[in-house]
């Protein structure tokens, strides 16, 4: 299909899964049958699985060349300067509709459950910055470039690439406008120095420090 090798399903997979199994999730909220929020725990414990497979094929992530001291210093910075944008961009017009499926790791009494919320930090912070970064800049933002998307060197990458892939990475979130500068910030991130590891953690810092900041704060609405 589309001429995809298998060097590109092993990243469009894990990335399809979780978007699937978000839909399922928010295809559950309001039922009496099952608890949704369990579905993310079995969402990390797919998707997870699906990473593991296709782990030889993410020949990228087996070693983290170009993170070095200074870079990952730059990526903490990134990661904290997006998760700084994400909680403050979110007037009526900055979204697009309402999250699919959301997240509240309390029970009726308003007590946090303590189980969820390690599955969600889990699954936010170590998860998702792999699967997706696999997904949005190893594979779509070089594709969009050459087919052939392995071929084309991270700090090669063109504007056109980054701009398109920083766009569609917007249309799976809410929040339209953190997404597209938090998108460019990523690609930004791997164009200059050519890691993808830096890419994952700069997107882990922003999903950790804003997992730490929902529970702490208690606005659920972003997560």
């Amino acid at each position: 299909m589309l001429g995809l090798n298998a060097a590109a399903w092993a990243r469009i997979v894990p990335f399809a899964l979780f978007m699937a199994l978000l839909a399922i999730r928010g295809a559950f909220e309001g039922s009496t049958a099952i608890d949704p929020r369990w579905i993310y725990g079995l969402t990390v414990l797919i998707v997870g699985v699906a990473l593991a497979a296709y782990w030889r094929r993410y020949g990228e992530l087996h070693r983290p060349t170009g993170l070095t001291a200074g870079n990952a210093l730059l990526s903490l910075a990134v990661g904290l300067v997006v998760f700084a944008l994400w909680i403050h961009l979110d007037a009526p017009w900055m979204m697009l509709g309402e999250p699919s499926a959301s997240f509240r790791p309390v029970d009726g009494e308003g007590r946090l459950q303590w189980p969820l919320v390690a599955v969600r930090l889990i699954g936010a912070a170590l998860l998702v910055p792999v699967m997706e970064e696999l997904f949005w800049r190893s594979f779509l933002m070089r594709w969009v470039d050459n087919p052939d998307f392995e071929s084309v060197s991270p700090r090669g990458a063109s504007l056109k690439a980054v701009l398109l892939s920083s766009a569609v990475f917007t249309l799976a979130h809410t929040l339209w406008l953190a997404a597209i500068l938090a998108g460019l910030a990523y690609a930004w991130l791997y164009r200059f120095t050519g890691s993808l590891w830096c890419a994952v953690v700069a997107h882990a810092v922003t999903n950790l420090a804003l997992g730490v900041w929902v529970v702490w704060t208690g606005n659920w609405a972003f997560w």
